[in-house]
């Protein structure tokens, strides 16, 4: 998919999250979703990012697995470059710092994500680099 499909469709994702309160379809449908504003590690730009989280006891961690493919996806970079951020959960928007998570806390979460959503499972094995796993921590 090009670059400028993607962008369409994440559009539309992200209206349609806003318009129901959180939820998509397509391949979102039924999932979890949380929207994150990040900026460009080079540009600066503002981005908005729909990404499947796990939900766990009140913590939000997502996954950098661009479906298995061989290279971080840009969203990864620039969190990894400015780490404050502004998620969008349901109905609620708040800030929040990403923190990039490592060996035994890492693979502990990412095997629950593959537990609920196996086609992360997928994404792993389809790959060599180890998909980072951030964790969004709500400012208090």
């Amino acid at each position: 998919m090009d670059k400028q499909a993607f962008d369409e469709m994440n559009r539309a994702v992200i209206d349609e999250f806003r318009a129901t309160g959180g939820k998509a379809g397509g391949i979102f449908e039924g999932k979890p979703l949380v929207l994150v504003h990040h900026f460009g590690a080079k540009s600066g730009t503002e981005r908005i990012a729909p990404l499947v989280p796990l939900l766990d006891d009140g913590r939000i961690f997502v996954f950098a697995s661009k479906g298995g493919a061989d290279t971080h996806p840009d969203w990864y970079r620039n969190l990894v470059a400015h780490p404050d951020v502004t998620v969008e959960l349901g109905t609620e928007t708040f800030r929040a710092t990403a923190r990039p998570l490592q060996g035994a806390e890492r693979d502990e979460i990412y095997a629950k994500q593959v537990a609920v959503e196996p086609q992360f499972g997928d994404y792993q094995r389809s790959t060599t680099r180890v998909i980072p796993v951030v964790e969004l921590v709500r400012a208090s």
